[in-house]
């Protein structure tokens, strides 16, 4: 039996002030090319962000070519493994913002708030003066989250400012401390929050990811997986592939027990949107569906999802309005 290396999944991102980004565009799409990458990073003059894969040669290329460009030499960089290629096309794309809140003004580059190392989360959480709010997306939260954390309920992170201006009182919230799944949503919620008057604000280095990498099971105080944006859908806490799945129509994490129901048709619907779908839109899943199964058949690279909620997720949110599954919908990341 032949065993294949397995494929690196890094999630990177940086807020630095890129003034040439559009110029960027090219050279960094060749480099992705040249190295055998797949995945999309988004750029923009506020800094990059997104998720790859590619062999443990061809992301250590990648990482050397940004370092070249001394603006991104500490540039953030997580890594995770998976067996099968999580994306299926390589891009670069320009956007007003890498991780999209709508403030402007915001700004990370100028303003941030306190960076907390994994080993010293815990300590800090369980301080009960400290608010601990998770600023993910409700899909996310859903699925796995710090012990005590808030909910935003959000679908989006544009509606995190919202959210924060009716809940919480600079006056009265002396202490708070945020997370994400790789520290990008943080850093920019940390950075308006300053803004608005919050005086301790704290946010987890590496986010998520981070955490569950170098704090041990038994110490940890986090509960459920973490969803990634790409294939696996959901990560354990030893970072190994979790047991969910993703509904291709409305991007919701599926359990084995969503898998179960009589509402669950795979690539159509599944028991959180199955009696939203338009009849236009549930025509189009079917199609799909078939689409991928004609692929899968002929051992054919194949489109997998169609965002239908138009989520934002790491936010390019991404979530542009069509992309495939793996495409990072963030970067959150």
């Amino acid at each position: 039996m032949t065993h294949t290396a397995p494929i690196v999944v890094a999630a990177l991102y940086k807020f630095v002030t890129l003034s040439d980004y559009v110029a960027l565009r090219e050279p960094l799409l060749q480099a992705m090319v040249d190295n055998g990458i797949k995945g999309t990073l988004l750029i923009a003059e506020e800094g990059i962000n997104g998720t790859v894969s590619g062999s443990r040669e061809g992301i250590d290329g990648l990482m050397a070519w940004l370092k070249k460009d001394p603006r991104m030499v500490d540039i953030d960089h997580k890594e995770t493994y998976c067996d099968e290629q999580p994306f299926y096309r390589t891009k670069v794309k320009l956007k007003k913002e890498i991780v999209t809140l709508g403030v402007p003004g915001v700004d990370p580059n100028k303003a941030v708030g306190t960076y907390v190392e994994p080993q010293d989360w815990n300590a800090l959480i369980a301080d009960p003066e400290v608010l601990l709010i998770d600023t993910r997306n409700d899909y996310e939260v859903s699925i796995g989250t710090f012990e005590g954390a808030i909910d935003p309920k959000t679908t989006s992170f544009r509606e995190f400012p919202e959210y924060i201006k009716a809940h919480f009182d600079p006056a009265r919230h002396k202490k708070v401390a945020m997370f994400c799944t790789g520290g990008i949503r943080c850093e920019k919620a940390s950075s308006y929050m300053l803004g608005e008057g919050f005086e301790e604000v704290y946010h987890l280095k590496g986010g998520i990811l981070k955490y569950l990498e170098e704090v041990p099971q038994e110490e940890s105080r986090w509960r459920g997986d973490c969803f990634v944006f790409d294939n696996r859908v959901t990560v354990r806490h030893d970072l190994t592939e979790g047991d969910y799945d993703q509904c291709h129509a409305c991007r919701t994490p599926i359990s084995a027990e969503d898998r179960a129901s009589e509402h669950y048709s795979p690539g159509v619907s599944c028991p959180h949107c199955w009696d939203s779908l338009s009849e236009k839109t549930r025509r189009s899943a079917i199609d799909r569906q078939k689409q991928i199964e004609l692929a899968k058949a002929r051992n054919q690279p194949h489109p997998i999802g169609r965002n239908y909620r138009a989520l934002d997720a790491h936010d390019t949110e991404a979530h542009p309005t069509e992309t495939p599954a793996a495409e990072p919908q963030r970067h959150e990341a």
